[in-house]
């Protein structure tokens, strides 16, 4: 049975300082500097509060973290048993599972920020709405959705917990009807741009002409899509999905219920932030999920040490 899963967030969770405030270690300043010769300038000058106006300082910064996060982790005690990562998150979670070169992420997510903020420069984004099911959510979508004024489903992230995507118009609208119909809360996110619906296909299709002649491997431990909401196993599949993840919808409910399915008990969150051990506790049950940013490396170290003793 597989006990440790590694998680790696979205974008939303990014906030000034996150990179700097990594634990000063050896594998960690090794992983920024590697970042920087590749990106060809210092990567921690993406983590201010005015670089992260750019989508692009944006997914670099949660490439980056993330990566130096688990690989910090990783030294200590060794591989997760799953890895799994929501939308952006989807690219570290790809480079610790060894499917994807570092250096090449830092490539392609810098390219794929780019398509995405010139696709969208202004005047859509994204809403979560809290308090409401799926169907409920689809029935809101349906009222306010126009060819010129468009709105999507975009991340199922708890049974009740719903992100749209779309322009500031129809969110504005939907917002204020899923609140009327009694949602908890509906609250912009920190993302410029409509991700994960079908406004970004024609950014998808490009970004799968850049994956062309990008070496990737097979999988080292099991690697969650959260796109499917499946384990994938081959790597040019992998690929395919990294490159096309930004146009389909997250189905982060789904993927949290299978990794436990599949025997994942402790969820280690990288960095930044918290978001995804807060979903957690609506699919996880009776596990245990942390955020490397709110829990001590010590304390990370042996819970996976103890989940392990235990899933043996």
């Amino acid at each position: 049975m597989s006990g440790v899963l590694f998680t790696f967030p979205g974008q939303g969770s990014q906030r000034a300082g996150m990179l700097h405030a990594l634990p000063d270690a050896p594998v960690v300043r090794q992983t920024i500097d590697a970042a920087s010769r590749a990106l060809g300038r210092n990567v921690l000058d993406l983590d201010t509060d005015h670089a992260l106006e750019s989508t692009i300082a944006v997914q670099l910064c949660l490439l980056v973290a993330g990566v130096a996060g688990a690989r910090l982790v990783e030294t200590i005690s060794g591989t997760p048993d799953m890895v799994a990562g929501l939308s952006i998150g989807a690219y570290p979670a790809a480079v610790v599972a060894g499917v994807l070169d570092f250096d090449d992420a830092i490539r392609l997510v810098a390219r794929r920020a780019a398509l995405m903020e010139q696709a969208f420069p202004s005047g859509y984004g994204m809403l979560a709405i809290s308090g409401l099911n799926q169907r409920a959510v689809e029935h809101v979508i349906d009222a306010v959705h126009s060819a010129a004024s468009p709105v999507y489903l975009a991340n199922l992230n708890a049974e009740q917990q719903m992100v749209i995507a779309g322009s500031d118009s129809a969110l504005a609208r939907a917002g204020a009807l899923a609140i009327d119909r009694g949602a908890r809360a509906a609250e912009r996110l920190r993302v410029p741009v409509p991700s994960h619906c079908e406004l970004l296909a024609p950014a998808a299709a490009e970004l799968a002409r850049a994956f062309e002649g990008v070496a990737l491997a097979r999988p080292r431990m099991t690697y969650l899509s959260s796109s499917a909401a499946r384990p994938m196993t081959d790597a040019q599949k992998i690929g395919a999905d990294l490159a096309t993840n930004m146009a389909h919808p997250v189905r982060w409910h789904e993927t949290m219920r299978l990794a436990w399915e599949r025997g994942a008990r402790l969820a280690v969150e990288m960095p930044a932030g918290h978001v995804l051990t807060r979903l957690a506790s609506d699919s996880f049950a009776d596990a245990i999920a942390i955020s490397f940013d709110e829990t001590r490396t010590d304390s990370i170290v042996a819970l996976i040490e103890r989940t392990r003793a235990m899933t043996d």
